[in-house]
């Protein structure tokens, strides 16, 4: 095996911190992992894998596919790595590394684990260098970073795919807005706003079922009742973003995720129903969210950095 850690010794600050972070992000059906520069905000060029994961399958099967990936990342980068960052989505405990992803049909195998120490034990990286994000934050963060939303102070992102994110980046400070939770029509956002909420609606009004919304944007051209479900997605998000874009008064508003690879279907009707916001797309894709993971690490450099200032000025 070709790949090297970063010595870490008790992350003693003598040692080497480089810029690159093996960054993955945990989507609802896949894993994406790649070696980020932090510093450049760049992904090492033919580090990316991608591939689909069976969320509901059983807890050592996730842990080992997710390893293995990560491991596939080390193996094609021949680069010294200062940390691993992960962009999870939640109910997680982000500081202690632990899942408590339930009801969501998808990775409540894994309820309960510590997936910090599991990861550090099989990939041999200290546990104080894994890092993990809130994953619409993460996307965001990234976006803002190095894509649609750089050069702006105030930005409101969500995520629409499996699921439906949501983050607030203010002067260099990104927060989970957590929306997706909140109450909307007779249950949640999340529920109306992602893509189950594409597939509900269109067995609701045809009888018929798809399975992502890829398929529903195919037929829209033919099928009456699949455009009328990207119509009915458009009034909901309209309707359930503008009193928190009232409350947020973002620069603009960046719309990430895989539904928007078919924005040409609702994007124009959203940009009419909110006439008064800044619509960005999303520019970066599945880069986003490896970036804004692997960002976490930069406070950790600033603090090995001065840290090993003040010892030398000591000497």
């Amino acid at each position: 095996m070709s790949f090297t850690v970063t010595p870490d010794r008790d992350m003693s600050i003598e040692n080497v911190f480089t810029p690159y972070i093996l960054s993955a992000d945990i989507g609802g059906s896949h894993i994406t992992a790649a070696i980020c520069n932090y510093k450049t905000n760049t992904i090492v060029e033919q580090s990316q894998v991608r591939i689909d994961i069976n969320s509901q399958g059983s807890a050592a099967d996730i842990l080992f596919a997710w390893s293995n990936i990560l491991k596939q990342v080390l193996e094609r980068a021949n680069v010294h790595i200062s940390g691993l960052s992960l962009a999870m989505p939640g109910p997680f405990d982000y500081h202690n590394g632990t899942s408590y992803i339930k009801g969501l049909n998808k990775y409540e195998s894994i309820y309960g684990i510590n997936i910090k120490f599991h990861l550090a034990n099989t990939l041999q990286i200290h546990h104080k260098r894994i890092k993990f994000r809130n994953d619409a934050e993460a996307t965001v963060a990234g976006e803002c970073i190095a894509g649609a939303g750089k050069g702006y102070k105030n930005v409101m992102g969500v995520t629409l795919g499996t699921g439906f994110g949501s983050a607030h980046f203010i002067d260099d400070e990104i927060t989970d807005l957590n929306l997706g939770s909140l109450s909307f029509k007779e249950t949640i956002a999340d529920d109306y706003l992602s893509t189950r909420g594409f597939v509900k609606r269109y067995h609701e009004l045809s009888g018929q079922s798809v399975k992502n919304v890829k398929e529903l944007a195919f037929i829209a051209d033919m099928d009456v009742v699949a455009k009328q479900v990207f119509e009915d997605f458009t009034e909901d998000l309209s309707s359930f973003l503008e009193p928190h874009i009232l409350a947020i008064s973002p620069q603009c508003l960046i719309l990430c995720g895989n539904i928007t690879l078919a924005s040409d279907l609702f994007l124009p009707a959203l940009k009419s129903r909110l006439p008064n916001t800044t619509i960005e797309l999303a520019r970066l894709g599945e880069y986003a969210p490896l970036i804004g993971a692997a960002n976490l690490f930069k406070p950790v450099e600033k603090a090995v950095a001065s840290v090993k200032k003040i010892k030398i000025n000591d000497q």
